[in-house]
């Protein structure tokens, strides 16, 4: 292999190899390096496949917009099926406030191109039957957002980031980072040197290490979530459906049916379990499913298969963090707060047009409210 590139991207997870995908597509060298087995082995196959572009916030909306356009595109592209579906993503309203909420998010969401409606609740139960009726006010709905495989979908991004030239090294983990005249020099603890004049920091858990070896502190801290699927059974609901109710230990929890069947769900704790811990906790089970009985009694029989922990790189703010830094060559794209894998086609094709000079001015302001140097001020509504 050759020891110079264009570009280092250093993780192979949900956001670098879309990036990689996409810069090999315009033509730059790249290396991917990553200190696992292969890709997606960090936070991406913990995942749970949903995909939406139902955020709070222009840059968020458009990048997954974007992405959502790779993934619902992708086996009529490639001939290759990464279990899409437009399934659709629902935020039913059991309080006053939280549709309050809704229906104001609503108008920016529609502003900004999302295709999203308020549903009454007679609208809601016909895609979700038997969802407890009991004080349900309606629920937002966005049709064209859904869900895919994370192990299929990345494995057939890197596959095809490799046939458009993309390299990668695999078990190498980045032990310094030389900041020179012509670019930066990344070693190994495989005592391996590559070069390359741009660095995209795309390290996940690992995306502060990886600052510090260049001095920047870069605000992201993993905290835990823990998600869990059934067996298979006849499908009986669309949409994924987010309850945004808070209750003890817990700011709220989603869950959604596979195409082969699985009801497939996860929890947001609160507080937040900060760490990286992966080990399944006896905690999660019993807590989730409390709350998912109480608002969808069907799932009752429905036999749990595996439980499992990963971690979400967190933000201040709840939003990535994306592009330039202070130094010349250096870039971000980290900080993507549980969404990396609903984010990364998208930021694959923003980063395509950011090194090839080519960014529109809606991608100019994205990339602005995104960087390293904002307030950190905001909030995500629906982190």
């Amino acid at each position: 292999m050759k020891k110079n590139f264009d570009v280092i991207i250093i993780g192979a997870g949900s956001v670098g190899v879309p990036i990689a995908l996409n810069l090999a597509q315009e033509k730059f060298s790249v290396l991917v390096i990553e200190g696992l087995a292969s890709p997606g082995q960090g936070q991406n196959k913990k995942a749970i496949g949903g995909i939406r572009a139902t955020h709070s916030d222009k840059a968020k909306i458009h990048i997954s917009l974007e992405s959502i356009d790779v993934f619902s595109s992708w086996k009529d592209m490639y001939g290759e099926d990464i279990e899409w579906q437009s399934n659709g993503y629902s935020f039913p309203a059991y309080t006053d406030d939280h549709e309050k909420m809704l229906k104001d998010l609503l108008k920016i969401q529609k502003s900004y191109g999302l295709n999203i409606d308020w549903i009454s609740n007679e609208e809601f139960l016909r895609i979700a039957p038997g969802v407890n009726p009991d004080g349900l006010r309606g629920s937002t709905f966005s049709p064209d957002d859904g869900s895919a495989s994370p192990y299929l979908a990345l494995n057939y991004f890197y596959f095809r980031s490799m046939e458009y030239g993309a390299s990668y090294v695999f078990k190498e983990e980045v032990t310094d980072i030389l900041h020179e005249r012509n670019g930066y020099t990344v070693k190994t603890h495989a005592n391996k040197s590559y070069s390359a004049r741009f660095i995209i920091n795309a390290a996940g858990n690992n995306a502060r290490q990886i600052g510090n070896l260049v001095g920047l502190d870069i605000p992201v801290v993993p905290d835990s979530h823990e998600g869990g699927i059934t067996d298979a059974v006849q499908h009986f609901f669309d949409p994924m459906i987010v309850d945004l109710r808070p209750a003890k230990n817990s700011k709220n929890y989603y869950f959604y049916q596979r195409p082969e069947g699985q009801v497939i769900f996860c929890i947001t704790p609160e507080p937040p379990i900060v760490g990286t811990d992966r080990r399944a906790t006896s905690v999660f089970l019993p807590q989730v499913t409390q709350r998912m009985l109480e608002l969808f009694p069907r799932l009752m029989n429905l036999k749990v298969r595996r439980t499992w922990r990963g971690q979400y790189p967190t933000t201040p703010d709840g939003f990535p963090i994306l592009g330039e830094t202070k130094l010349d060559g250096f870039y971000l794209a980290v900080g993507m707060c549980g969404q990396g894998f609903m984010l990364g086609p998208g930021i694959g094709k923003l980063f395509a047009r950011l090194f090839s000079n080519s960014l529109s001015n809606d991608d100019k302001d994205n990339l602005k409210s995104l960087n390293l140097y904002r307030n950190f001020g905001a909030e995500e509504k629906f982190k």
